[in-house]
């Protein structure tokens, strides 16, 4: 008789340990799927895992669009200074045309849109890249690179010149003189206004390691341009003498636009207006 009793108190701590143990694997399991290990609630779910959005993000051209002249690369982007890169490749990794896109952002840190127009050099193939990234403030290293594949599109094109100083060229900096650069641009178009679009766009990336700058504002828009007896008048907006001063810059602004212009046989006299006005304009 004492001896059933051994065996049922034996048999009941069994038991006992294993309804105890069952609720502690139980307990140990659920708490790995909803997150309660180390004293989080049972009924409190894991957070999904966060995405990280892009800081360079490009809306067109997308991959393997046919591009044509010019290539429009558009979207939204948040870097420092609101400041970036584009870089066109042709098929066998040359660069075509590399230049900076501007983002307006509203505040550091928010994205903003971008937009630019770019031409570039006859490709030597139908397959290129266009890459768009940001530099490091760090290392100088591309960062936020984004690679787009590109088909580059049969179109008819000329070449026009537009003119720079260059601390090369003129080490001196004499004001008066501007040297030419080569742009490619689509036909048909207002040659004359396609070429001072192109001198508004400011040297290029590569165009300013060979000595190439312009002493014209960014942003500068042409109200207006004609051409009539040999004369172009054109006008700009008010961002061409915003804070412009000297009379060396003064001079260097009209040179590159004189030259820009005349270099077309149809044009031997430039006049230069800011919002209708001629008198008392670029003033040093």
């Amino acid at each position: 008789m004492k001896s059933n009793k051994i065996i049922i108190f034996i048999l009941s701590f069994i038991l006992i340990y294993i309804v105890l143990a069952a609720a502690v694997y139980f307990r140990l399991r659920n708490n790995d799927v909803s997150g309660g290990i180390n004293g989080t609630s049972l009924e409190e779910p894991l957070l999904p895992e966060q995405k990280v959005e892009p800081n360079i993000i490009v809306e067109n051209p997308n991959p393997g669009d046919e591009i044509g002249l010019p290539l429009r690369i558009s979207g939204r982007a948040r870097v420092f200074e609101n400041q970036f890169v584009y870089r066109l490749k042709d098929g066998d990794g040359s660069v075509l045309s590399q230049g900076s896109i501007y983002a307006h952002s509203p505040d550091v840190g928010l994205y903003g849109p971008f937009e630019a127009d770019v031409n570039y050099p006859e490709p030597k193939g139908t397959a290129g890249e266009l890459e768009v990234f940001d530099s490091s403030a760090k290392d100088g290293s591309e960062i936020d690179k984004v690679v787009i594949p590109v088909v580059f599109a049969a179109v008819e094109s000329l070449t026009v010149k537009v003119f720079f100083l260059n601390n090369a060229l003129d080490p001196e900096i004499t004001c008066e003189r501007a040297f030419p650069v080569e742009r490619r641009i689509p036909r048909p178009m207002e040659t004359a206004r396609a070429a001072l679009e192109e001198l508004l766009k400011g040297a290029t990336i590569d165009e300013s390691e060979r000595g190439y700058f312009t002493n014209i504002n960014q942003g500068v828009k042409i109200n207006k341009l004609t051409i009539e007896d040999d004369v172009a008048k054109v006008d700009f907006d008010g961002t061409l003498e915003f804070q412009v001063g000297g009379s060396c810059r003064v001079t260097a602004i009209r040179t590159q636009i004189v030259q820009t212009l005349k270099q077309f046989p149809n044009i031997k006299n430039v006049v230069i207006s800011i919002n209708g006005r001629t008198e008392d304009i670029l003033q040093p």
